[in-house]
């Protein structure tokens, strides 16, 4: 088959690989139908992520059609149509029974991203996204393994396209779980640091449970301006406004918004101080998003973390955050619990995360598009990719 291989810092390559075949009982063996780049793919792809090697496979958005089944498999069958969650849990541990599903303890043989461990068992088991997270084979490929095939793949009608329900697997589940732990109700106030994708799907998320008023920060006016046209946010252009907190803050009777969003993380654009951290390797996440969330938010507000961290920070500034009384709520997404819910929304028209597609692709020139979205050319908000067929950059909106 043929299948997107990393081999090192900004070097992916479109290879023939061999056929996945079934390991386990419970495994199913999708053929690709759409699969997408995501940003945090794009941590990989820079080589900011620990244990990826040569060769692995990456990829953690997909969807297909079913073309084998294990033994043990009883809850889908050859030729279902089904989106697959990012988050590979076993849907029976002790986590996953309190539909904590990426904490699954059950899928990981990798060690997770915790520097100060002890015991405790890693996190669920990732696709695509390094050995850390258990080294699976991702879905940027013609065929893939699904290990825990009773408890991942989700039906979805064939009445909708692939791009109407794709981003299921990751971006709209994650977004809706950044807002859901924003506490956002009819009236609220926010901000939402990053306008990426997941960003992106925040504000649609928050837009439909009733937020007033949206502020979206951002380093590219191209994304701050689809983000004021579609989900009615105010734009702050990081590279323009020196201090975003500040203007927030002014706009909110110097009170701040009820709740920020960080879909930024680790790889946030910090000060010079931070980059020689960074460099020195004294500190492995830079901090400036969070301490602008700090300061943007009200006593007794709320800070949601969907971007990704790792490691230590400079700054964090966690007597401001304590003086303030403000809750951090933050972690990797629990796809599957949230499936049954947004499937309903996108069918009822209140969310269509298809509209943030710019660039359809050939599953061939993916490492074409992985340039194009880090680098933010042609205005590229979202890349999905068809295996085995040509396919143009799709109209702007």
């Amino acid at each position: 088959m043929r299948a997107l291989t990393y081999h090192g810092s900004k070097d992916v390559r479109v290879e023939t690989v061999p056929d996945p075949v079934i390991q386990y009982a419970d495994d199913v063996i999708l053929r690709v139908t759409a699969t997408a780049i995501c940003g945090s793919d794009l941590h990989l792809y820079r080589g900011k992520i620990p244990m990826v090697k040569d060769g692995d496979i990456l990829g953690h958005e997909f969807m297909g059609v079913i073309e084998e089944v294990g033994s043990a498999v009883d809850q889908v069958q050859k030729g279902d149509r089904v989106i697959i969650p990012f988050v590979i849990a076993c849907g029976h541990c002790f986590f996953c029974e309190k539909s904590l599903y990426a904490a699954c303890e059950n899928t990981n043989p990798g060690r997770g991203a915790s520097l100060n461990k002890k015991s405790v068992k890693p996190p669920a088991a990732l696709f695509g996204y390094s050995h850390l997270y258990g080294g699976v084979p991702g879905g940027q490929a013609e065929l893939v393994r699904v290990p825990r095939g009773n408890a991942g793949p989700f039906k979805v009608p064939g009445s909708l396209a692939d791009e109407q329900v794709l981003f299921l697997t990751d971006i709209l589940p994650t977004g809706y779980q950044a807002v859901l732990n924003a506490d956002v109700v009819p009236g609220s106030t926010i901000a939402i640091f990053g306008a990426g994708p997941v960003g992106l799907m925040a504000a649609a998320c928050a837009r439909m449970l009733g937020a007033e008023t949206i502020f979206m920060i951002d380093h590219h006016q191209y994304r701050l301006d689809y983000a004021s046209q579609v989900y009615d946010t105010i734009g702050i252009n990081f590279d323009e406004v020196e201090d975003p907190a500040e203007f927030i803050l002014q706009h909110t009777q110097h009170r701040g918004v009820d709740a920020s969003i960080d879909a930024v993380g680790f790889e946030a654009k910090g000060s010079m101080v931070e980059t020689a951290l960074t460099t020195l390797k004294l500190e492995t996440s830079s901090g400036e998003t969070l301490r602008q969330c700090i300061a943007a938010t009200r006593r007794g507000g709320i800070i949601s973390i969907p971007g990704v961290y790792a490691g230590f920070i400079h700054a964090f500034l966690l007597g401001d955050a304590f003086d303030k009384g403000l809750t951090f709520k933050m972690g990797q997404t629990h796809v599957h619990g949230y499936l049954p819910e947004l499937l309903r929304f996108i069918e009822e028209d209140k969310l269509r995360p298809a509209d943030i597609i710019t660039h359809r692709m050939s599953l061939e020139d993916a490492a074409k598009g992985y340039e194009i979205f880090n680098n933010k050319e042609e205005d590229c908000r979202k890349v999905v990719l068809t295996p085995g067929i040509d396919a143009s950059p799709a109209p702007r909106h």
